[in-house]
């Protein structure tokens, strides 16, 4: 697809969503993390593992009487009904014309409807139900929008990916207005996979703490609807991204960079593209997984970067890693913090377990922020990393 030479709109954020394990609105999730109640419980051993694990998971029975107001829950997978659950909630605050051919919709997930591979279900959906490509253009068709959905499945960056399309492409002219969600379940395949790789932690997960031991793992889905068009945003402040980039180091099939080289570029080349210096940065929201190896890598970039200085957190804390949705959530909370005008506490942190000092964000507090920066890494050596802005209409 080409692109103009020159910027043509600015994007804003209209709206948004998220459904966690901490509740099933943006407001509910903030809630959950300003009392700093966090989602992540032990599980014992069930359908999911053969062994103790703590898991964030979305509360089924709660999740099949929420989509009940828009559907009957019985003709949808659980992945299709945290997509559709979240979508509605952020159309229903939205005034962007969905069926538009001037709306995209961009699909962000690892996995999609992976439950389906299990022998007990693969008789309750279509053999194609599985794919990923036609979970999306189920989604689109329930909402009635016109254009072929996009997909961004890019391990654990996919989320920031997506949103950073959806930039590119509203910059660009091509499209007006665009609803990107994200979403991952969790199933016996995804945490075996986990397992296997011996990177789960026995308890909830400790980003950038010396005790950090391994991830905990999550799911849930969040939206974010963008827009070109000022004249359908609520007057006062409003936020807008404003740049962003991706890199691959390219350095294991699995394990993150020792050097942290590659998200050190990505957040170069997005503060270059911002014509932003790291002393304009206010906040950074970190991937912070709570493995050894990404969270050491992660430091180095960000000292590389001089944003060591700058107030860091890590959500993963409250809600584990949710993958193809961690990106878009993660940055629908970022933009809260930055409407509160509060930095969110990075949960699990208590004492400092990287060889780079980081101003890690040990209890909420009141801070002013204009720009914020919001960084993930992923499998395959896949970095990216995006900035906002805080504008007044």
């Amino acid at each position: 697809m080409q692109y103009p030479d020159r910027k043509m709109g600015k994007v804003f954020i209209e709206s948004d969503n998220i459904i966690s394990s901490l509740g099933f609105t943006t407001e509910e999730n903030v809630c959950g993390i300003l009392q700093d109640k966090p989602g992540i419980r032990i599980y014992n051993p069930s359908q999911l593992s053969p062994t103790r694990v703590p898991l964030s998971l979305v509360e089924t029975d709660k999740l099949n009487g929420i989509f009940s107001e828009f559907d009957d829950p019985e003709n949808f997978t659980r992945f299709e009904k945290l997509v559709i659950a979240s979508i509605s909630n952020a159309l229903a605050e939205s005034n962007i014309p969905v069926k538009s051919k001037d709306t995209l919709f961009i699909l962000s997930t690892t996995k999609g409807n992976i439950d389906l591979l299990e022998s007990k279900k693969r008789s309750l959906f279509e053999e194609e139900r599985k794919y990923i490509w036609n979970t999306a253009a189920l989604l689109s068709n329930y909402f009635g929008l016109k254009n072929e959905p996009l997909i961004i499945c890019n391990a654990c960056i996919s989320g920031v990916l997506a949103i950073n399309t959806a930039r590119m492409l509203l910059e660009s002219g091509t499209y007006k207005h665009a609803v990107v969600v994200g979403a991952d379940i969790l199933s016996r395949f995804v945490i075996s996979g986990f397992q296997s790789f011996q990177s789960l932690s026995p308890n909830p997960c400790k980003p950038f703490d010396k005790s950090r031991d391994g991830l905990s793992l999550g799911e849930g889905s969040s939206t974010m609807v963008l827009t070109t068009d000022i004249s359908i945003l609520a007057e006062g402040q409003q936020i807008s991204v404003i740049a962003g980039s991706g890199s691959n180091d390219a350095n294991h099939i699995s394990g993150p960079s020792r050097t942290g080289e590659g998200l050190y570029h990505a957040i170069r080349k997005t503060l270059e593209e911002a014509e932003l210096k790291a002393e304009h940065i206010d906040f950074l929201s970190s991937h912070g997984t709570a493995t050894d190896y990404n969270d050491e890598m992660e430091a180095k970039a960000f000292h590389w970067a001089g944003l060591a200085q700058v107030p860091i957190n890590s959500f993963k804390g409250y809600f584990g890693h949710t993958m193809g949705a961690a990106g878009v959530m993660e940055s629908v909370l970022s933009v809260e913090s930055m409407k509160r005008n509060m930095l969110f506490h990075s949960y699990g942190y208590g004492n400092h377990g990287v060889t780079v000092p980081l101003n890690i964000i040990s209890g909420h507090r009141e801070a002013e922020m204009e720009y914020i920066v919001k960084t993930a890494s992923g499998f395959g050596g896949c970095n990216a990393a995006l900035i906002f802005k805080k504008d007044k209409l």
